[in-house]
């Protein structure tokens, strides 16, 4: 080889080490100026990150808290929703219990009388005592809301009377109007629990 090539083979190796030391001086530079980049960081943005953190904290604390109170409500109307229907359940059951009580010195009315019937021939006093357990048994009934409808004369309404009949009209004023009542109406709190079957003039 000769002097030259040498010469210039030497060149090329101290300029690549030349370029391997510039890397290494720059990349050793840009760490440094990156850890004081970090080291540097304004105050003001740590605060704010803090801020962020303490924010983000009490918000999942208080989405777990609704949560807790969510699955608490949702028992708790659990627990009613099953109370509620045992009650009702119940009152299905029980709930005839105080009419029937009350019905009870009616039935015994009625025995007696029908061993006053067996045992006496005296009409007048068995009228009497079978008025008595009538006007009793209708003074309960009124007691607890149940009412004879009114049908003598009355006008004709087929949303509260059913007509099972009609005949023309002995006068012109009672034309439309109820003339006999074949089984009696009643009515519960206002409300119509038998409609009365009616005979209507025409």
């Amino acid at each position: 080889m000769s002097k030259k090539a040498k010469e210039n083979k030497m060149q090329d190796t101290d300029t690549k080490d030349i370029k391997i030391e510039n890397i290494d001086i720059e990349a050793t530079a840009e760490a440094e100026q990156s850890e004081n980049m970090e080291e540097e960081l304004p105050a003001e943005e740590m605060d704010e990150t803090a801020k962020l953190t303490a924010e983000v904290d009490d918000l999942k604390a208080q989405i777990e808290k609704q949560k807790d109170d969510y699955l608490r409500l949702m028992a708790e109307f659990d627990n009613y929703r099953r109370r509620t229907l045992r009650e009702k359940a119940d009152l299905i059951k029980t709930g005839g219990e105080s009419c029937m009580k009350a019905i009870l010195p009616v039935i015994d009315d009625i025995e007696r009388a029908m061993q006053a019937v067996e045992n006496s021939n005296d009409i007048e006093s068995l009228k009497t005592g079978v008025e008595l357990i009538y006007n009793k048994f209708r003074a309960y009934l009124e007691q607890n809301g149940v009412k004879e409808m009114e049908t003598d004369g009355v006008e004709f309404d087929a949303d509260k009377h059913e007509a099972i009949a009609q005949i023309p009209a002995p006068t012109p004023e009672q034309k439309g109007k109820i003339i006999d009542c074949t089984q009696k109406g009643y009515t519960l709190n206002d409300v119509v629990i038998r409609f009365p079957k009616v005979v209507v003039a025409q």
